[in-house]
């Protein structure tokens, strides 16, 4: 009974965490960029469940979709209105700029909002529990387990099957050769970033749950996971990113276990010493591929 309850915390947390570095690495396959305003969309989507549910009156299901719109929207909007402007600059003009964002989504959300931290009601199959084999379990772990697999499975299809994904596997290989054969550069990136928000706002979902609450300094915490887990699992590979995720949440949870109940809480810090292995002794990520570092004009 333990060990299903360990594997299933286990699947649901490499879920969640595989969701977060996927969305980060799709920009960064493509511009070579880690967008540090990606963890603002997971806290905008937070409050697009709040609005939605408290002052709209919603249901639940247009509430979950609105937010998801709402996310990828801001996230091409931000590439429309600050990312496309400093492309054809240097690395450091777009890095500053991915923290200019962040900055401000966070402090647009202060004013317009407040400082404090707002309760975000969910649906009621959000916080309920079954019972399978004599293991209580939390509904949104199985929900999160099975709803990955399923935007793992369409992405992949996505990426492998249409025009478009394989224009964005081709640019995140060599951008240039790709533009030069006639692939639009602005639909790639753009395409890139709406997709990186949707993949934020359905990780926002359940990472709001987990509180029931979402802040302006929401994004922190997810954007912070997502950059270790594609460290571990390879920034330059959508796959390393899954594996990443779920190597993150592995290693999470038996921290959890191994750890005595007084050092419970650096767990953080034991995880700072693995990225740091990993940057020594496998610096390409636990999924590795041959890449040529390109510049994005």
């Amino acid at each position: 009974m333990i060990l299903l309850e360990f594997i299933v915390n286990t699947l649901s947390l490499g879920s969640l965490y595989a969701l977060l570095a996927l969305g980060l690495v799709l920009v960064y396959g493509i511009l070579k960029l880690v967008n540090f305003a990606y963890g603002e969309y997971v806290m905008v989507a937070g409050y697009g469940l709040f609005l939605g549910a408290t002052y709209l009156g919603a249901p639940w299901y247009v509430t979950i979709v609105g937010s998801l719109v709402l996310a990828a929207l801001v996230s091409y909007l931000t590439e429309i209105a600050a990312f496309r402007p400093v492309r054809t600059k240097s690395m450091d003009a777009m890095l500053v700029t991915s923290f200019a964002v962040s900055i401000f989504l966070q402090n647009a959300v202060l004013l317009a909002i407040s400082p404090r931290a707002k309760a975000v009601t969910l649906p009621a199959f959000m916080t309920d529990s079954v019972t399978v084999a004599g293991v209580t379990l939390p509904v949104r772990n199985i929900l999160l387990v099975v709803v990955t697999a399923f935007l793992l499975a369409g992405l992949s299809l996505l990426m492998k099957r249409t025009v478009l994904g394989m224009a964005m596997r081709a640019a995140a290989d060599k951008f240039t050769t790709t533009r030069l054969m006639g692939v639009p550069a602005n639909l790639v990136i753009s395409a890139a970033f709406v997709m990186s928000g949707f993949l934020a706002g359905v990780a926002s979902l359940f990472w709001v749950s987990r509180s029931s609450s979402v802040d302006p300094m929401t994004g922190s915490g997810p954007l912070l996971i997502a950059f270790i887990a594609t460290v571990m699992g390879g920034m330059h590979s959508t796959v390393g990113a899954v594996v990443g995720g779920f190597a993150y949440g592995l290693l999470f949870n038996l921290l959890s276990i191994v750890l005595p109940a007084s050092m419970i809480n650096y767990r953080d810090a034991f995880m700072f010493v693995a990225v740091i292995l990993f940057l020594l002794f496998r610096p390409q990520g636990i999924v590795s591929r041959g890449y040529v570092e390109e510049r994005v004009g």
